[in-house]
């Protein structure tokens, strides 16, 4: 018996629908990360994506690319935005020059504790929302960095021992720090640091304990002065068009996985502020109160830095200071 020609194209159609079924059932995501696998960050990146996986019962499936592996640390922004990746994770300081308010949790000793960089995340989240939403993208969940103290080859008594010193600068504000304590700023990702103090690049910076032992900064530097200056927040941003794609369940899902890693996050970076420095003192690093003087000096530096950001930001970043300070 001969089918009919329009039943043969049907059973065809059928056949490549049966056939294509399980690779459209399965979304696949990249996430370009700056920071090694090893740091807590990443790590948790990575249980954000196996809680994913798990919750939507493989539809969704994140592959983490750490250590700039995929973009370097400036560019995952931009890749996130233009969909050559659906998701990554950015540290928000270094696009200050984009927008002022993306720079707000690194201004020096305007949040200088976990519940004081929260209470200043909660009140800069509405705004981050809205200005990454007109950029076609939003931000999932933010995590803060340890404490930022500074790193140095010699001993400090102020600020004025700073003069000269070839310091690695990583956003705006660390360059302007650099500029207002005399030292030379240069341009340093994390991805590039361990080389940067091993051929003398860099002589002194400012950043946590986490970033000191996975760029084994004790190797080159001496002294560390826990300033706990500011907690900068690395935040894992979505394309929206890429998550609009998605089928509620699996938003839903997402959501959840990305509220959960928040908590987990910050568990993870208080946990690594006491276990990193422990570690620096173990290779032999010395970990200083800062001197009066010094306290002081930065507090200035400090003072000068939130004067400039305001005229800088507008309205929007006197709402966000006003929000904080409530």
């Amino acid at each position: 018996m001969k089918l009919p020609p329009t039943f043969l194209a049907a059973a065809a159609l059928l056949a490549t629908a049966v056939a294509i079924t399980p690779a459209q059932a399965q979304t696949k995501w990249d996430l370009p990360a700056a920071y090694p696998a090893s740091n807590f960050h990443t790590v948790n990146l990575v249980d954000f994506a196996n809680d994913v996986d798990r919750a939507t019962g493989g539809k969704l499936k994140i592959t983490v690319h750490a250590g700039a592996s995929l973009f370097k640390a400036p560019e995952i922004k931009r890749a996130v935005q233009g969909g050559q990746a659906q998701i990554g994770e950015i540290l928000l300081v270094n696009f200050q020059n984009e927008w002022q308010l993306f720079g707000a949790d690194g201004l020096p000793f305007l949040a200088d504790s976990y519940d004081e960089a929260m209470k200043l995340y909660k009140a800069q989240k509405p705004l981050l929302e809205k200005k990454l939403g007109e950029q076609g993208m939003m931000v999932l969940y933010a995590v803060p960095w340890p404490p930022q103290g500074i790193y140095t080859k010699k001993l400090l008594a102020s600020a004025a021992d700073l003069k000269g010193l070839k310091w690695r600068a990583y956003s705006p504000a660390t360059a302007r720090i650099a500029e207002l304590v005399g030292a030379q700023p240069v341009t340093v990702q994390a991805a590039e640091l361990s080389q940067a103090l091993a051929t003398g690049v860099v002589e002194s910076y400012m950043s946590s304990g986490s970033t000191g032992y996975d760029s084994k900064t004790y190797e080159h530097l001496k002294y560390w002065y826990d300033t706990q200056a500011w907690l900068p927040k690395n935040a894992v941003l979505v394309n929206k068009a890429a998550f609009n794609a998605l089928d509620k369940g699996t938003q839903d899902a997402l959501l959840k996985a990305a509220a959960d890693a928040e908590v987990r996050g910050l568990a993870a970076s208080k946990k690594t502020n006491t276990d990193s420095l422990d570690k620096l003192r173990a290779n032999g690093m010395q970990i200083l109160p800062p001197s009066p003087q010094l306290k002081a000096d930065m507090k200035k530096v400090g003072d000068i830095m939130l004067k400039e950001w305001l005229e800088k930001a507008g309205p929007e970043g006197k709402q966000l200071v006003d929000a904080y300070r409530k």
